[in-house]
């Protein structure tokens, strides 16, 4: 059998319950477990003759069992297993005399103890790996590692045993046994061991049959061995047949199984191992430092890959061909309607000369619409803005489709920035979208563009050529031309709403609306990207929270265009991202950014409460009963919807899929994330609101059990009975409320009727309501920062005084508590994300593909390694510019094709 990176274990592994406990860490084929990467490393473990020991250090060494008894323990049940060791041959050889010691191994079950029994039988030679401590007087080792030695010469086997040793020689075991040790992060129902065992038997199936030495070499005479798994742990041992199998052709045959992904001259040039090699380096390290040289390796490779894809995004979209959506279409449109009797051609005006306006002063549409809409509003636009404005406006003017990321604080004005770049698409007589992840965001949305449009008016649309040329002359009084009539030159700006959560008949207008292919606005959810919805007409698409959508919803946008052109794409988010992130993850795309915020906000208050100092927690409510008083509102954020949802396996209480999978399941409804186990289910993603919940980890790489989240049914249950919300009514919003309902909840809340609403993190996008002014997080301490910031960003939106209350159960002293401090001394969303990223990772920050999961990105760090991925990206661009289509790097081109099918969150086109 033929083993490949993208064989399953399922087909490798006879443990069928190893094969699920992996599967819930995201390992499903060998490439998943090949770059399940260790977390640590452990330091090479010293040889010491048991004279030598020291209590509470580590040590190996080389003995035979001189006895051994198992005795029951009949007050505590199960048995107790103890032999005893002397190592007089080995401590001969260190030139200090020999010594006895105990081997102590403790379990409830008779099959574990009679396992070891048989091992440890009396003669029988082990190297024993372990940290010694002392029982009544005598040395004693407690379930230390043992490594059984086969007997030499063979004869001298006991007679009639059939037992299969761990080591052919004492240098082998103990080499094996004092080698750095990888430690990965597990589980309840899997160990780091375990992890190691089986990651190490694929290895061998696939040809290796010794680890990496320092020399560079895949294998060497020298080199430790690995040991061929056991039958009952592995069903396919490759190459077992060959007896004649060398180290060399072993290590030949896995290279050839993992193939290299970087160009040679690349590998060369950096001086970087062989893709195998790494991988055995790092799972079967000979040192740490080889360790070290195999992670900078593959974290080159991420670096490169990355980049070679973003740059290929890039080349893809300048390939298209998209609607040029000129400031002034209508002008130029009248010009070739009327010809020569508006102007001579050599008297038209250059392009930096549009929008004058001089020539045809009467019609309708000029100035243009986006310059009457920046004019109409009630406020004078930022300097930023103004800026990305501009910025956005020369993109349209192109043949070939926008690529633009507009990242902004909240309440930054992102919004009035894509409603001008859309009144462009509009004025240019082609249709705009406004995609939002939720309905409530997009009722939102609807109101406020109704509103800013309102008495705006554009071109009719629809005009035959021959009308539109007799309307322009008769707008310039031409001679034999009847004066037409505003109402057939000019129209309203029709802004239609389309949610999933529509009635049938208002859903099939908003269809049609969009189908006719009028220029307009719409505004929508996740039903922009069904089958049913069509808008022929399409030239711009704008995203709210890309992070909410992936590649191939907004790739389905693609082919609502009859003429087979791409739209434009302009993507927003509040989430903070460092520019150095940016550039990493969004290299395919032109990067604008919005850091002045509008006159009139004030700072939020932000206050740090721990859960425990109960008085603290009763001023925060009478506060927040005060500003209730005042006629404000007040938002109480919970990660949970009800204490009934299942905890993860691991009890570190979070779901499934946000707690071993550490993916982002929104509470707001989005799609459920890829994360490490898989993709998380639609029940999961509204049961849990944390976007990436950070888990804490032992020693050995298992998570460490925490309480469990609060749940929204709960707390409101609990604040309704406190002394200080008597006769406050309270509502409840989650992500499994249906969408009337939410609207309903969002407008009492709005309203007044329920001052204080208790909600997941439904509310955390966009959600815009003036009078809220105080936001309560419970298990704040489990959040990541950036997200802490967007919902910090809900309250104080209407220019009065405001306060987020961080509510933490973090142990003084803790990672989690130092987390917190960065978010209450900062209102800065770019230094909370570089401190998010430092804390955590980029993947985290991002988006859902996280270390461990199905993203190709496990190992760079978008702040640690930003000289990294720059001379990726300028080696990317050479390679890209000397073969476009990367036909001479058959493994890149298809490692470049799984990073933008695995990395849907990171990338915005394809």
């Amino acid at each position: 059998m033929s083993i490949t990176m993208g064989t399953t274990l399922a087909s490798l592994v006879t443990n069928k319950r190893r094969v699920s406990a992996l599967k819930s860490l995201g390992i499903v084929t060998v490439g998943d477990a090949l770059t399940y990467y260790p977390f640590r490393v452990t330091e090479p473990v010293p040889l010491r003759a048991i004279r030598e020991a020291a209590p509470g250090q580590q040590m190996a060494f080389a003995a035979v069992i001189r006895d051994m008894r198992v005795v029951p323990m009949n007050a505590r049940r199960g048995y107790r297993l103890e032999a005893t060791v002397d190592d007089a041959d080995f401590a001969r050889s260190r030139r200090v005399p020999g010594s006895t010691a105990r081997l102590t191994f403790f379990s409830y079950r008779k099959s574990y103890v009679d396992w070891v029994s048989v091992r440890l039988r009396a003669g029988t030679s082990v190297v024993v790996s372990g940290m010694p401590g002392e029982y009544m007087g005598q040395l004693q080792f407690t379930h230390p590692e043992i490594l059984t030695v086969a007997p030499v010469p063979a004869a001298t086997a006991p007679s009639g045993a059939a037992l299969k040793y761990d080591a052919d020689t004492v240098q082998e075991a103990l080499t094996r046994v004092c080698r750095p040790r990888p430690v990965y992060h597990a589980s309840s129902r899997i160990s780091s061991e375990h992890i190691h065992e089986t990651i190490l038997g694929l290895l061998w199936m696939m040809g290796a049959r010794t680890s990496s030495t320092p020399d560079g070499q895949l294998a060497g005479a020298g080199a430790a061995g690995i040991v061929a798994p056991a039958t009952d742990t592995i069903a396919v041992q490759n190459g077992e047949e060959k007896s004649g199998t060398t180290a060399e052709s072993g290590a030949e045959a896995l290279s050839q199984s993992i193939p290299d992904v970087l160009p040679e001259s690349v590998r060369k040039a950096k001086n970087l191992m062989h893709r195998a090699e790494a991988f055995l380096a790092i799972h079967d390290p000979a040192s740490t430092a080889r360790f070290k040289e195999a992670i900078e390796t593959l974290r080159y490779e991420e670096a490169f890959v990355s980049q070679t894809s973003l740059l290929k995004s890039r080349q893809h979209a300048h390939k298209s061909s998209a609607h040029p959506c000129p400031l002034n279409e209508a002008l130029e449109t009248a010009r070739a309607s009327v010809g020569e009797a508006v102007a001579e051609p050599s008297t038209q005006p250059e392009a930096s000369e549009r929008g004058s306006a001089t020539d045809l002063p009467d019609l309708p549409n000029l100035p243009n619409l986006r310059d009457r809409f920046i004019a109409s509003l009630p406020f004078t636009l930022t300097a930023g803005q103004s800026q990305v404005v501009d910025d956005i406006a020369s993109d349209l003017e192109r043949d070939w489709p926008m690529q633009r990321l507009l990242q902004g604080e909240v309440g930054s004005g992102k919004t009035v920035v894509a409603l001008a770049a859309m009144l462009q698409a509009v004025g240019a007589g082609y249709q705009a979208v406004l995609v939002a992840p939720t309905q409530v965001l997009a009722e939102q949305h609807y109101e406020t563009i109704s509103k800013m449009v309102s008495g705006l008016t554009l071109a009719q649309p629809g005009a035959k050529e021959t009308d539109a040329a007799a309307d322009v002359e008769g707008a310039m009084g031409a001679s034999g031309a009847s004066t037409v009539s505003s109402s057939k030159v000019t129209a309203e700006i029709p802004v239609t709403l389309l949610t999933g959560g529509m009635k049938l008949a208002a859903r099939r207008k908003a269809l049609a609306a969009a189908a006719s292919g009028e220029p307009g606005i719409i505004v929508a959810t996740h039903a922009a990207f069904s089958k049913t919805f069509q808008a022929p007409h399409l030239a711009l698409v704008v995203i709210d929270e890309q992070h909410r959508f992936g590649v191939e919803q907004r790739e389905s946008l693609n082919a609502k265009t009859d003429d087979g052109t791409t739209p434009h794409l302009l993507v927003m988010t509040a989430t903070p991202i460092p520019r150095t992130a940016a550039m990493t993850w969004f290299g395919d795309l032109d990067i604008s950014w919005l850091t002045e915020l509008p006159g009139g906000r004030k700072p939020i208050r932000t206050v740090v409460v721990n859960e425990a100092d109960a008085a603290t927690m009763g001023r925060m409510f009478a506060h927040i009963r005060a500003r209730v008083d005042a006629g404000e509102r007040a938002y109480i954020v919970c990660p949970r919807i009800d204490a009934d949802d299942e905890e993860n396996e691991g009890g570190s209480g979070v779901s499934a899929a946000a707690g071993s999978a550490r993916g982002r399941a929104a509470a707001s409804g989005s799609s459920a994330r890829t994360a490490a186990g898989g993709r998380a289910t639609r029940a999961a993603a509204d049961a849990i609101g944390i976007d990436d919940p950070y888990e804490t980890f032992d020693e050995n790489g298992e998570t460490v059990a925490r309480p469990p989240l609060h749940a929204v049914a709960e707390i409101a249950d609990r604040l309704q009975k406190l002394p200080q919300f008597q006769g406050i009514r309270f509502a409840t919003l989650t992500g499994r409320d249906k969408d009337d309902v939410k609207t309903q909840v969002m407008a009492d809340f709005a309203g007044g009727e329920t001052p204080i609403l208790v909600s997941t993190t439904v509310i955390e996008v966009g959600v815009d309501v003036k009078q809220a002014s105080c936001i309560v997080i419970f298990d704040a301490d489990r959040y990541g920062l950036s997200q802490l910031h967007q919902l910090r960003g809900r309250v104080g939106r209407g220019g009065t005084n405001s306060w987020a209350f961080l509510i933490s159960r973090a142990e003084p002293g803790s990672p989690a508590e130092q987390r917190l401090e960065v978010i209450h001394h900062s209102l800065d969303g770019a230094e909370i994300a570089q401190a998010d990223l430092e804390f955590r990772g980029a993947g985290d920050v991002l988006g859902d593909a996280q270390s461990g999961g199905k993203s190709s990105l496990k190992l760079l760090r978008v702040v640690k390694d930003a000289d990294m991925i720059a001379d990726a990206r300028t080696r990317a661009g050479q390679l890209l510019a000397a073969d476009p289509e990367l036909a001479g790097e058959v493994q890149l081109a298809g490692a470049v094709l799984d990073f933008t099918r695995g990395n849907e969150t990171f990338l915005t086109s394809s």
